[in-house]
């Protein structure tokens, strides 16, 4: 499958991200958006991606673009330094999927492409090498200002008492979160290091990587451990049993403690969030940038909204200057993932509870999700095209649930049935994935349904 874009940038396979190619798309970027006269260049641990940086920088200085090379960063990272540099900014990254794949992620100096924004670049392709020569500079400081925003708002003693295992493997944040939970008072414990890139994807942990972090809390009397996806935008958390705390869940859990009124996420999300006491859950479809356009939205409407926004994979998206336990938290409108690994554990430790214990505070509903690898997306587009426009193949693929409801068609097909359990339905963006989401009463059930679709998917699609 050709790059092309999807939820998250633009994905490809390495062999297929050419020079020319990368080339071309960081030409097309900067013709077709603003970006300060300056961009910013980062990339994550993935083996090609310092060759497709050098590529970018190459084609941005050779546009007459002043270039900054930020080097290897968590994503909100190095959108928060090229944000307040009024800059542009490329992050070479493929988050969580494989190593032999990788991607390019675009940011203006007000934050990340819109879809519109993307439309405009695919317009710009085939322009020639304005033949120019800017200035490269080397970055500084980008680590220490990301590391002192999370200081500065929650304080020294926010996790205090607290001991976390830190999930290093090839994530572009290890360093960063071993140093932050340590200078919010906590111990750290720094575990699986990896000289290999290993594709963690936060919404659909794998049964192994699930024993294996149960075992670590076992064993080193943990009382949680944090860790992210590749670029460390998508926040990975497990309590003191390593039951991992899904994304839908920490967001929510975010917002309360940062005072948020309206909150935006896509229609995937878990429904608990629903009877939390929010003055307005906004709906969207699956997607950072449709999580933005919805909060930008809200901002129109009135500038001082407390709106954030979040994903189901984690990534949350900060819309207002909130107030931390200890200070201000300046807006941050790109998924980051240290803010809801953070903002979680301090409020649990302020209210005395432990992480289970203020997830069990929730509304009881549960969900799980997981993909199937290897169906093209034509696959999977055509088979939601069947079961949306025919109730009959959608009573038989969902043979022994109850009787739907409802559905919804926000972003792929998603049913409700019932008693109130729900199955979504949805073909990746940009890969070649299939994935399903469950929401119940029970966890546990919800993992199993989740099992179920999937192998059923798996035989129809084959």
């Amino acid at each position: 499958m050709a790059p092309k874009f999807g939820t998250s940038g633009l994905r490809g396979l390495v062999t297929e991200l050419t020079d020319d190619l990368v080339a071309d798309y960081t030409r097309a970027f900067l013709a077709a958006c603003p970006n300060g006269g300056h961009v910013f260049v980062s990339w994550d641990l993935r083996p090609s991606s310092p060759r497709i940086a050098g590529a970018v920088i190459a084609a941005a200085a050779g546009e007459g673009i002043a270039v900054t090379r930020a080097g290897m960063l968590p994503t909100p990272a190095l959108a928060l330094a090229s944000m307040r540099a009024g800059a542009a900014a490329i992050m070479i990254t493929g988050s969580h999927i494989p190593a032999d794949r990788n991607g390019l992620k675009f940011y203006l100096p007000g934050g990340e492409v819109s879809k519109e924004d993307e439309t405009r670049i695919n317009a710009a392709l085939g322009r020639p090498s304005a033949g120019l020569e800017a200035p490269v500079a080397e970055a500084a400081g980008i680590a220490e200002a990301y590391v002192a925003r999370y200081r500065t708002a929650f304080g020294a003693e926010a996790l205090s008492g607290l001991k976390i295992g830190v999930y290093e493997h090839s994530s572009a944040a290890r360093d960063f979160l071993t140093d932050i939970v340590r200078e919010l008072g906590a111990e750290a414990v720094p575990l699986a290091r990896s000289d290999i890139f290993i594709p963690v994807d936060t919404e659909a942990v794998d049964p192994d990587t699930r024993s294996m972090l149960a075992a670590w809390c076992g064993d080193h009397g943990l009382d949680a451990v944090i860790s992210t996806d590749g670029d460390a935008d998508r926040p990975m958390v497990t309590d003191a049993a390593g039951r991992i705390v899904p994304g839908d869940i920490l967001g929510p859990l975010t917002a309360q403690l940062l005072g948020a009124e309206v909150l935006c996420t896509p229609v995937s999300s878990n429904t608990a969030v629903d009877a939390m006491g929010f003055a307005r859950i906004l709906r969207t479809r699956i997607g950072s940038p449709f999580v933005i356009a919805a909060m930008e939205e809200v901002l129109a409407g009135d500038p001082a909204a407390k709106v954030v926004g979040y994903e189901a994979n984690g990534g949350f998206l900060l819309g207002f200057g909130a107030d931390g336990p200890a200070g201000m938290l300046a807006p941050l409108m790109t998924r980051d993932s240290l803010l809801p690994i953070i903002a979680p554990l301090a409020l649990a430790k302020a209210r005395g509870l432990d992480l289970a214990g203020l997830v069990a505070t929730l509304p009881p509903r549960f969900t799980a999700a997981d993909r199937i690898a290897g169906i093209e997306p034509d696959v999977s587009r055509s088979f939601i095209a069947r079961m949306t426009g025919d109730a009959g193949a959608r009573a038989a693929f969902f043979d022994g649930m109850p009787p739907e409801t409802g559905t919804d068609l926000t972003d792929g097909l998603r049913v409700t049935f019932e008693g109130g359990d729900v199955i979504h339905l949805r073909p990746s963006g940009n890969a070649p994935e299939f994935r399903c989401y469950a929401e119940m009463a029970d966890s546990a059930a919800a993992e199993r349904l989740v099992a179920e679709v999937l192998e059923k998917l798996g035989a129809e699609l084959a």
